[in-house]
Parts: C-alpha cells; structure tokens; sequence
C-alpha cells in the first residue's frame, strides 16, 4: 500500500518515542529522565475511495481531511 494521499500527497511522518524513568517533581521524586528513545512512524488516516481522476475511475487512497472538505468526485 501507497501511503500516500492521492489529493493532497499527506505522507507519514517520524518523530521519537520516548521512554522516561523517575518519579515526577510534582509527585515527590526528584525529577524525570529520558532514558531512551525510538524512533516511530506516524501514519495518516487513509480509506480506500472509488473517484474520478482525469475522467477515469480510480481506486486510491484518500486521506480522512480530504475527505471531510469534500474536494473529491466519487465515481
């Protein structure tokens, strides 16, 4: 699968998840670290859609945004 949008070319992003250690100041510890951290992916939310592109049919992948503005034609 493409993870692409096919209207607005949203993709994934990556960013870090991180694992943190210690107790919090506000809760009587004495501060919390960063122990470590990933790297991840962050996916859009794609639903598979039957549009009309350049006057053919088309299944493709559809980002949840572009869906809700409506800036689409269904077949």
């Amino acid at each position: 699968m493409i993870k692409k949008c096919a209207i607005c070319n949203k993709g994934e992003l990556s960013g870090k998840a991180i694992a943190r250690k210690g107790q919090y100041k506000a809760k009587g510890g004495t501060g919390s670290k960063i122990a470590r951290w990933t790297m991840r992916r962050f996916l859009p939310n794609l639903q598979k859609m039957t549009l009309i592109i350049d006057g053919k049919r088309a299944r493709v992948y559809v980002c949840a945004k572009c869906i809700k503005k409506g800036n689409l034609r269904k077949a």
